[in-house]
Order: structure tokens, then sequence, then C-alpha cells
């Protein structure tokens, strides 16, 4: 015959199992908004039925169920789509960083203004065509003067701009490294608690929450391989560089992980970081200093007119000039080595007669660049040692420079728009010949096209990762909606199953104080 008490158990298991999904429920609708958490649900299943107890076999029919009970309580997540958020993560990270670095950049040239080295460029040549329309004029002399400070001022401010912006990305880098060690280590922390609540036979899924999302944070900062162990431990690393196994975390130092690059570092915001020193910034650093060096002294070639007379000793195109051959009877094509070659073929105003010197020099002695580029000291005293002029006359046997020639100025008002040899200041310059103009044009279009690029890549990246993570919602993600309808469903349950057991109650009850007192 059966237990007289087994109801009271299949009620109890049950009540016990639904109020266990009703708190699991309220739970997931508590974390509904928590960043990282995955839904969670009770696994219900049968209990293990019995056999009517008997002296040999059942009499009865059958097994008796025995009610329900929860084998454990999981989260629903899919592995394939954490792998895919996290490669395209990586790329998403690089890219921000990317177009970030280049927008500054664009900042940086700050075209089309009013106030950008370009314009810088146009002033100072456009001062040359009003010596050359007033070549006796002081004022004339020192707004050259006041312009060729300013493009140089524009230079070294432009210079310093890409160097500081150099400067923060490195920085940058080392901090992505410490918060990228700083993860790996609480990383290496819940592997050690995982493996010890795991070990005892429950699942520690808030702690797997924690993990999964400090690893989602990690994949935008380094492209990581994340492998579980048959243990549930994570082992991260980059490429072939371990940075977690187990509950043991490899600490890597800014310098280690930019040596990385391009070999086990292919993304993430460190890649971006490091490719957008090495690459952008330090392009356009170096087209900078060629455009500086180009203007001082790229080869240039231009035509002197006939009547010009050369300071003595001038070697053009190796023929040396001197003595009345230093008068050019017809107009002479040369190559001079950029604005202060061709500014060393004129004369000053001063007396006695003085060719002009080297117009802009570097401020340290050393390499022109952008960053030293400076105008001549003896310039930025004294305006008159500005030279416009390319004839002399000759009174009481003095030779005096004609200060109403203008031939050397109207030559140099030209030189924005006349080709420079840029391979000649700077090996494997991408535009060797064209103008300075042209040169900056070319440096502000290609900055252009590579921000669109890299704004695209940013959004279509950005596009991928809220797809994928929007079907990772729709699996691991909480719906209320789909909460308050269990809830209901674990309620009902609840309640049939206390009515149940009331109602064993009052059999019971009937059993023990009913039975056998009839006539009393």
């Amino acid at each position: 015959m059966r237990s007289t008490f087994m109801g009271l158990e299949t009620a109890k298991r049950s009540l016990m199992t639904q109020q266990t999904a009703l708190q699991t429920t309220g739970h997931n609708v508590a974390n509904a908004n928590t960043a990282g958490y995955t839904r969670q649900t009770v696994n219900m299943v049968a209990s293990r039925p019995i056999e009517a107890i008997g002296l040999t076999k059942s009499t009865a029919a059958g097994q008796i169920g025995t009610g329900v009970e929860y084998d454990s309580v999981t989260r629903i997540r899919e592995k394939f789509l954490d792998l895919q958020y996290r490669n395209e993560n990586k790329t998403l990270g690089n890219w921000t960083i990317r177009q970030d670095t280049l927008e500054k950049l664009e900042t940086v040239f700050n075209e089309p203004s009013d106030t950008s080295l370009r314009s810088a460029i146009d002033n100072f040549f456009n001062s040359w065509n009003d010596l050359a329309e007033s070549p006796e004029d002081e004022t004339a002399r020192k707004l050259v003067r006041e312009n060729a400070l300013s493009l140089a001022d524009a230079f070294n401010q432009t210079s310093k701009q890409l160097t500081d912006l150099s400067d923060d990305l490195t920085e940058n880098i080392a901090v992505k490294t410490a918060q990228l060690n700083t993860i790996t280590s609480t990383i290496a922390e819940l592997n050690g608690q995982i493996r010890r609540i795991e070990a005892l036979g429950d699942n520690a899924n808030d702690l797997r929450d924690q993990r999964d999302l400090l690893a989602d944070e990690l994949s935008g900062i380094a492209n990581i391989t994340v492998a579980e162990a048959e243990n549930g431990d994570y082992q991260i690393s980059i490429g072939a560089t371990q940075l977690v196994n187990g509950d043991a975390a490899t600490a890597i130092d800014a310098a280690t992980i930019q040596g990385l690059f391009n070999a086990d570092l292919t993304g993430g915001e460190i890649y971006g970081m490091i490719y957008s020193r090495d690459v952008y910034v330090a392009d356009y650093k170096k087209q900078l200093d060629t455009l500086a060096s180009g203007l001082a002294n790229g080869n240039i070639t231009v035509t002197i007119p006939a009547g010009s007379v050369l300071p003595e000793g001038t070697v053009l195109n190796d023929v040396p000039y001197t003595g009345e051959a230093r008068t050019l009877k017809e107009d002479l094509t040369v190559t001079v080595a950029g604005l202060n070659g061709l500014h060393k073929l004129g004369y000053s105003l001063g007396t006695p007669l003085t060719a002009g010197g080297d117009f802009f020099v570097a401020s340290d002695g050393g390499q022109l660049t952008a960053a030293n580029f400076s105008l001549s000291k003896s310039i930025q005293e004294n305006a008159s040692l500005i030279a416009s002029s390319m004839r002399t006359v000759t009174s009481s046997g003095t030779e005096l420079p004609v200060k109403g020639n203008n031939g050397l100025a109207l030559i140099i008002s030209q030189l924005g728009d006349v080709s420079i040899d840029f391979s000649s200041v700077t090996a494997g310059a991408d535009l060797t010949k064209t103008s300075a103009n042209s040169f900056f044009r070319g440096m502000v279009g290609q900055l252009g096209v590579q921000t669109e690029a890299a704004s695209r890549q940013a959004t279509n990246s950005k596009s991928v990762v809220d797809q994928v993570d929007g079907r990772r919602i729709s699996v691991s993600g909480v719906s209320l909606d789909e909460e308050m309808s269990n809830m209901v469903v674990f309620q009902h349950a609840y309640n049939a199953a206390a009515r149940m057991m009331t109602t064993v109650d009052e059999m019971l009850d009937r059993i023990i104080n009913g039975t056998g007192v009839v006539g009393r």
C-alpha cells in the first residue's frame, strides 16, 4: 500500500521548486538594467518515482510520481555570440581611436581658416609682392619680416601640436596598458572564485557574468583570445603572449605591448593608438618638416632676368660668376636651393654692397625642421638686410645696389606656385616636385580622405558590434514581459501546490481524527 504521508512530500517539493523559480525571476527583474547580466533560469525535472510498497512486488499498476525538483540554476548564454562580439569589438576599438586621432589632426591643421598654416604661407608671399611694388619702402620690408616671423611661428606651433599629440598617444598607451593589467588581474581572481564555487556543484552565474563583462571590455582594448578550460577557468592571451592562466595574471608593460605591434597585437584601442602615433602623426610631422625644409632649401628652378648682376663668386649650374661676367646678358634659367639660395642672389639696402644671406635658418643650428624653423636673427634685428634688388650701380668707384630694383622681390613673390623638388631635402618624399601651396593642399586633402575613411570604418564597426550585441541581448537579456509572465505561472503553481498540501492535510485530519469514532 502507498504511504499515507507521501502527498505532503510531493507538495513540499513543488512549493520549494516554485519558490526557487519565483526568486530567480525576481533576481532577473532586479538586474534587468545591470550591465553584463545574463538571464537565469531554473531547470526543473520530475523527481525520481517510486513503486508502491509491497512484500515482494508492487501489485499496483505503474509507478508513483514524487513531484518536481530543480537540478540547477543556469545562465542563458551563447558562446558563439560572445566570440563574435569580441572579434568585432577589437575592430571598433581600433577604428574609434584612429578616427579620433585624425579628427584631432584636422583641428591641428585647421583648414580651411584664416589662421592656418596655409594662410601664413599666402600672407608671406603676398608681402613679397607688396615689397616688389615698393622696393624702397621700409614699411613693406618690415611687413615681409613680420609675415616671415608669423610663418615661422605657424610651423613651430603646428609641429609642437603634432609632438604633443604623439606624446598624448604614448601616455594613453601606458594608461590603457595599466587598465588592461587591472582587468586581467581581476579576471584571474574571478577564475579562482568561480572554480571554488563550482567545485561544490553550484553554478557561479553572477561571477561568470562579471568575468564575461570584463572580457568584453578587454576585447576593446586589445585583440584577446579567450579560451575556457575544463575546470571553467578563462585563459586569455594576445597572440602567443599569455595574460591570464587560471588564477595567475601576467602583467605587461607599455614597452612590451608596443613591441607586439603588427605581430601579436593586431586590434583594439592600444593598436589604434600605436598606429595613429607611428603612422598618422609621424607621417604628417614628416610632411610638415619636408614642407618647411623644402621652402627654405629645396631645389627650385627660376629664371633670372637679363641685366641682373650676380654677387661676386656666385656659382650657378656649376658656372662661377666673377668680374664683368656677373652681369647677365640674357635671361638665365638656374636651379637654386630654395628661398635661401634665391635670397643670396640679391642685395640688401645697406652699404657697402651686401648680398643677401640665409633667410630661414634652424634656431638650434641643426637640420632645418618645422620645429626649429626660424627667420634669420640678423633679419629679425634689421629688416633692411632683406634682399630685394638684383642690380647694382657704380658711383665714385663704389658699387652700390639699385634700391628701386625689385627683381628678386618679384621672383620670390611667385615662389608659392613654383615647383619645389622636395626630394632634395627629404629622401622618399611622396610629392617630389610641386609647389609649396600644392604640397600643403595635398597634405590637407590626404588628411580629409583618411578621416572620412576612418569615420566610415568606425561607423560600420559600431553597426556590426551593435547588431551582434543585439542578438546576444535577445538571447541573454532580461525581458520584463517574459519575466512577468513567468512570475504569474510560478505563482499559480505555488498556490496550487499549497492548495494540494491543504487538501492532503484535510485528508490526514479525517484519517487521524475521524476514522473509528462512529457512534461516539
